[in-house]
């Protein structure tokens, strides 16, 4: 327990006012009337107004305690952090010249984001297409069609499949789409599509004019192609973090010259996906015009077309007529699996903040000591660039340090040392005392060279949000505006951390001392990780992922979960912990543990369950909002994080789901009158299967000490009994497509 703040002094207004009225008779015992509305009494209640303010602002010299505390931990407040996210660039319709843009494109609505890289944006659409497969397992009535393509490619055993466009609306798919073993060949495809031809234009010399923008910029240099992908990693639940796992795959662009496709492996110029861990860009080096192309094969419809290793069969034939080359990713041999949410075209990282420079921000008095205002606000430290010219001088560059009294041991080199420190929240720098730190002179010009300033939870943008982004061309620096696709949410905004925060931190810093050994250690580190919104840490102490064991020693399982955008209760699924989230508070307590300490992140480990209940309403209540109100009671109760759960903490790790705990919390909603029941389900295959009832009629799903439940349906009704069964598919089952391929065979 923490010890109790006192109060320098606890007197309030009135404890004034009676102690001056008690010495009217030791002082002046003349004055025998002070009632109130004597000018006497009102002199007293006025002073003692006065010292009540005094003594209120005596006792916050304990507070001011405490934040000086904090500076001299060296812990200070955490700066804002900058929501990051990818859009995917495009030309209009009847542009012919590509666009090389330079780092800091700026998106201006709804706030302020910059670009991140350079991008080059040649005339040409990317569509993403696999070869999904399809067979007689799943598709009986293809028996007979499957058999006589046996035959006209000699008997040989088929994997057939059909060419399924991905991302064709532009948005990600959170459960991703497995290119390893959801298709028959291993591999993404991207199509590289001229723009339609104009009247009077020929496509056949307007694909290879793009070939050209595709290859190289106007000086003859190769015009880097940035691809953007976001991953749809997951890792599981006894899954061990001790390295980045970098995922074996190559990049590949289709060569043509006859028949067949050949292909050229691509070199990357930067990799910002880190192998495919995280989302990014990559920035792939194309080959020359004259090896860019197809084969005469994947431009028609015959026998080779989409077979073997032939590029995915389009049945369009305005899209072959447009088709420049074929973009693949193919994983290596021993890939299981890659999950993948999102590919797309002259793609672009973007970060949310603006940059600013060139500007005079004032003119020093000469003070030891002297603070000065930037006009920004949460600052990037390492992006702030300062520069001052003292009279008769030019400007010379000042250097930011953490502590002016940390400049050097030397007096000499301390006291003319051009450092200043920098609040980046308020943006406030401090000068020396020329002591530590030199001490502008009087009328000196303070110039902001450069400096980023950003972040929050406002950049934290749902998927779509950004449509438009104005960038400087890199030959001549003219302002391009150019529509963008946002296929992502943007995330890892966060706001600045408050005074009060920072305050409550100081307890556990001096308890952990940036070490893990005790559980609440591992618990405050976790939720500290950088750039991560932790919204749930449970330790489990002895804990082996892997057998599921207890009781092992020197063994430390932290189990994390994701905060969701809004915050508040959702549906299924779940939040789940992805692999980059994992390796980050792998890396935050990997330092911080003991030496004999063996360490685990996990996610969570959820069991799916659905329940239905019948209710009876009050006559004055309207029946669709109160069943929609029950809905989103229970959904509250079983949710995993706050303000879910019985205590608005999340629902209790390992705490069993029972019939009546789900009838209370029904019965709570307002305009519900009865409960008639509550049938819990479990799953089996694909299938609901009724809970069976204990003796005394409960019924109950129990859960194990590291999982958590996963409400996929819940069905509320007005009757005097629960349904038995749930006939409604399970929620994200699989849907099978008709093969296109068949129908036309």
């Amino acid at each position: 327990m923490t010890l109790p703040v006192p109060s320098l002094d606890d007197r309030r207004f009135d404890d004034l006012v009676a102690e001056l009225l008690d010495r009217i008779p030791a002082h002046t015992p003349e004055w025998t009337h002070p009632s109130p509305g004597d000018p006497g009494r009102t002199l007293i209640e006025l002073f003692a107004f006065l010292g009540d303010t005094i003594l209120f602002r005596a006792n916050q010299v304990p507070e001011r305690q405490r934040r000086v505390f904090l500076n001299l931990l060296g812990l200070g407040r955490k700066p804002a952090r900058p929501a990051r996210g990818l859009l995917a660039l495009r030309l209009p319709d009847e542009a012919r010249e590509a666009v090389d843009l330079r780092q800091g494109a700026r998106v201006e609505k709804p706030l302020p984001f910059e670009s991140r890289q350079e991008v080059s944006i040649a005339p040409v659409s990317g569509e993403v297409y696999i070869k999904r497969r399809v067979g007689v397992d799943t598709h009986p009535e293809l028996a007979e069609t499957i058999a006589q393509l046996g035959q006209l490619y000699g008997a040989r055993e088929l994997d057939t499949y059909e060419t399924t466009p991905l991302f064709a609306d532009g948005l990600a798919q959170p459960a991703g789409v497995d290119i390893v073993g959801d298709t028959v060949d291993r591999c993404l495809w991207i199509a590289l599509l001229a723009p339609k031809a104009a009247r009077g234009e020929d496509p056949a010399a307007l694909r290879l004019r793009m070939r050209d923008q595709l290859a190289r910029n106007a000086a003859g240099a190769p015009r880097l192609l940035n691809v953007g992908v976001i991953p749809a990693l997951t890792l599981p639940d006894d899954q061990r973090v001790a390295a980045p796992l970098q995922i074996a795959a190559e990049w590949e662009l289709s060569v043509g010259g006859g028949r067949n496709t050949d292909y050229q492996t691509l070199d990357k110029a930067l990799d910002g996906t880190d192998g495919l861990r995280r989302a990014g860009v990559l920035r792939l080096v194309p080959p020359g015009p004259s090896l860019i192309g197809v084969g005469d094969s994947a431009r028609a419809v015959d026998t080779l077309s989409g077979v073997d290793d032939e590029p995915p069969r389009l049945d369009d034939a305005e899209r072959q007529a447009r088709l420049v080359a074929w973009l693949r990713l193919r994983p290596a041999a021993g890939v299981q699996q890659l999950r993948l949410s999102w590919v797309g075209l002259h793609a672009v990282t973007v970060e949310q903040g603006q940059t600013r420079g060139a500007l005079i921000v004032a003119q020093t008095r000469g003070d030891p000591g002297e603070r000065v205002q930037l006009p920004l606000t949460n600052i990037v430290a390492d992006s702030l660039q300062i520069a001052i010219a003292e009279q008769g001088s030019d400007y010379q560059a000042w250097t930011r340090v953490d502590d002016i009294a940390l400049v050097s041991q030397r007096a000499d080199l301390a006291r003319d040392a051009r450092v200043y420190e920098l609040d980046p929240q308020s943006g406030e720098m401090r000068f020396g005392d020329g002591v530590r730190g030199r001490v502008p002179p009087t009328g000196a010009r303070v110039k902001l060279v450069s400096a980023r300033s950003g972040g929050g939870r406002a950049g934290n943008l749902a998927a779509g949000t950004v449509r438009e982004l104005t960038g400087q061309r890199i030959e001549d620096g003219c302002l391009v505006p150019l529509k963008a696709t946002q296929p992502a949410a943007t995330e890892g905004g966060e706001d600045a951390e408050t005074v009060a925060a920072a305050e409550a931190r100081i307890p556990s810093y001096l308890r952990h001392r940036e070490r893990a050994v005790t559980a609440d250690d591992y618990r405050v580190l976790a939720r500290e990780t950088p750039g991560l919104d932790v919204a749930r840490v449970e330790v489990l102490p002895r804990f082996l992922p892997r057998t599921r064991a207890f009781g092992i020693p020197g063994v430390v399982t932290v189990m994390a979960l994701p905060g969701t955008v809004s915050g508040m209760v959702g549906t299924a699924p779940n939040p789940r912990a992805d692999q980059p989230f994992i390796e980050a508070i792998h890396a935050q307590l990997e330092a911080r543990r003991p030496l004999a300490t063996e360490l685990y992140v996990i996610g969570c480990e959820y069991l799916p369950l659905a329940l239905s209940v019948a209710v009876g309403l009050r006559e004055d209540a309207p029946v669709d909002a109160t069943l929609a109100a029950v809905r989103a009671a229970i959904r509250r109760l079983l949710w995993p994080l706050a303000p879910g759960g019985p205590d608005g903490q999340g629902w209790v790790l390992g705490r069993a789901v029972v019939d009546r705990e789900i009838e209370v919390e029904a019965a709570r909603v307002p305009g519900v009158a009865s409960v008639a029941g509550v049938n819990l389900f479990e799953r089996q295959g694909t299938a609901w299967v009724l809970v069976p009832r204990s003796a005394q009629g409960l019924q109950q799903i129990a859960l194990q000490p590291w999982q958590l439940p996963e409400l996929m349906q819940v069905l509320v009704e007005v009757g005097n009994s629960a349904p038995a069964e749930l006939s409604s598919p399970l929620s994200g089952a699989t849907r099978v497509a008709v093969p296109v391929i068949t129908e036309r065979c």
